[in-house]
């Protein structure tokens, strides 16, 4: 462990295979093996931070023991905005760091090198269906987001009229190449089929409840539109394993970039900084083998829900609380909110009173200690995670992480007070201004919409909540609205920080 001050030996390297030797002197931990004995099994869909300090970094600890060195990795995208990370690990042959921050200001640097090619479709399609349809890859895994899946926020449903959708089905169809991570898999599942090739698993690392689920429903809708026959078939023999996955990753900054150097004389073209925190919760279900993923600290059970309903309630919601709350407030670093008395408490007040009630029990875990565990990471100031972060798409969170909460507990009758002030403190973000009348750039596939509806809250206070796409039948039920009435009026007459204290005073807003 190096701290983020140790000066460089020497004048600054590029990382690169060239200078995987020097690494070790320089305080980076370098990959110990021999990247030239991996072979691919795992196309890897959305290579961003998060699978790098993830993912990635799990099938690199195997590969430091020398197991899975058929599991190599090969990354892949189909948007035009993907080219900068196949520039940049293309730049330095696809290594790249990974930075541990502890909150004590201590740091572990270590450069990982799982990942051994970046396919780019619109490059060159017939170099990605082709390695898609290759036997080797028996895993395509997935972390493109929640509004990757393209799901409908309501139904739940495929949304079939898409353009990009309704242009990739015909090109299918027309036996020209797909532009979507839908059409690859799905051509590449059609000539795995007609060339007797075992289907590849599909792995969805998406923070997404039954993530495995949702990736199942929404591939089998997409091929069903192409192929019913070819629908059936990968309902038959593809599989879909569920997963609940955990690191904070912030954004990386060239302040990131700068300290890299700085402290190890090395350069990477797009380094990655996360939390220490990892957990991976994974169910057994792969069709063509996967690997020993446990002998890297991955918990591999049965049933992945309780585990992932903790997280997506505990964890994921909280952020919600921090991120609307916190940039109102005036905080930009979600470390600078948890510094104060009164969002640690709120925080806590939400998990206790609210979340854990929504859960089932949990094997193996102690609910109690896991809040306060997570307070504490939402905490370490070395993370520098943003408030802007946690707030963006807001559409496609809010409606899996909290409203389920909310639904339960008004099942049940257990309190929803600060749920329902997440839920005002997300359309009074929406309104686009802050405090002091400064614009708030808000973040979402559905901005336009949120911010105009969120501009009529002051002729209708329930307009936002009127969204059913995102709230469902809520604005019609008094024990959510009359709570959430209160504190959009809070927010708005108190201001965010006396909200936010008042709430976890439990006192009356």
């Amino acid at each position: 462990m190096t701290t983020p001050h140790s000066a460089p030996a020497d004048a600054p390297i590029r990382l690169g295979a060239p200078s995987l030797a020097a690494l070790e002197s320089r305080g980076l931990q370098a990959p110990g093996y021999d990247r030239t004995d991996l072979t691919p099994g795992i196309v890897h869909f959305g290579v961003g931070g998060f699978h790098r300090a993830h993912m990635a970094v799990v099938l690199d600890d195997l590969h430091r023991q020398g197991d899975a060195m058929d599991w190599g990795i090969v990354g892949a995208g189909v948007l035009p905005a993907d080219a900068r990370i196949r520039d940049a690990l293309h730049s330095q042959d696809c290594l790249y760091t990974l930075t541990l921050k502890h909150a004590d200001g201590t740091r572990e640097r270590r450069a990982v090198g799982s990942i051994i090619d970046y396919l780019l479709g619109p490059d060159d399609p017939d170099a990605l269906l082709g390695l898609l349809a290759d036997p080797r890859i028996r895993i395509v895994s997935l972390t493109v987001t929640e509004g990757g899946y393209n799901v409908h926020p309501v139904t739940g449903a495929f949304v079939e009229d898409d353009a990009a959708i309704v242009a990739d089905v015909a090109a299918l169809q027309a036996g020209e190449a797909p532009r979507t991570m839908f059409g690859y898999v799905t051509e590449a599942l059609r000539r795995r089929r007609a060339a007797g090739t075992e289907a590849f698993t599909v792995q969805s690392c998406d923070n997404i409840a039954g993530n495995g689920d949702v990736a199942r429903t929404m591939f089998g809708a997409f091929a069903r539109l192409v192929d019913p026959e070819l629908a059936d078939w990968i309902a038959d023999h593809v599989a879909f394993p569920n997963a609940m996955v955990d690191r904070i990753t912030p954004v990386t900054t060239d302040a990131d970039r700068a300290e890299l150097v700085a402290a190890t004389g090395v350069e990477d073209a797009w380094p990655v900084v996360a939390e220490p925190f990892f957990q991976w919760v994974l169910e057994d279900r792969f069709g063509a083998g996967r690997p020993p993923y446990e002998r890297a600290g991955v918990q591999v059970v049965d049933d992945v829900e309780p585990y992932e309903r903790m997280k997506l309630r505990l964890l994921n919601a909280s952020h919600q609380g921090i991120a609307y709350f916190g940039t109102l407030a005036g905080f930009t670093l979600v470390h600078e909110a948890m510094a104060s008395e009164d969002f640690p408490r709120f925080l806590r007040r939400y998990m206790r009173e609210e979340g854990i009630p929504s859960l089932d029990p949990v094997p193996g875990i102690d609910l109690d200690e896991y809040v306060e565990t997570l307070l504490e990471r939402f905490a370490n100031p070395e993370v520098r995670d943003t408030t802007a972060r946690l707030a963006a798409e807001s559409s496609d969170r809010i409606p899996k992480w909290l409203v389920p909460v909310v639904f339960d507990n008004l099942g049940t009758g257990a309190s929803i007070e600060v749920s329902a002030a997440i839920c005002a403190s997300w359309a009074r973000y929406a309104e686009g201004i802050d405090e002091q009348g400064n614009a708030i750039e808000v973040v979402d596939r559905y901005t336009a919409e949120v911010t105009a509806v969120a501009r009529t809250q002051e002729e209708d206070p329930l307009a936002f909540v009127r969204q059913e796409q995102f709230f469902g039948d809520l604005a019609a039920r008094p024990g959510f609205t009359e709570p959430y009435l209160t504190a959009l009026a809070s927010l708005h007459t108190r201001g965010a920080a006396e909200t936010v204290r008042r709430l976890g005073d439990g006192e009356a807003l």
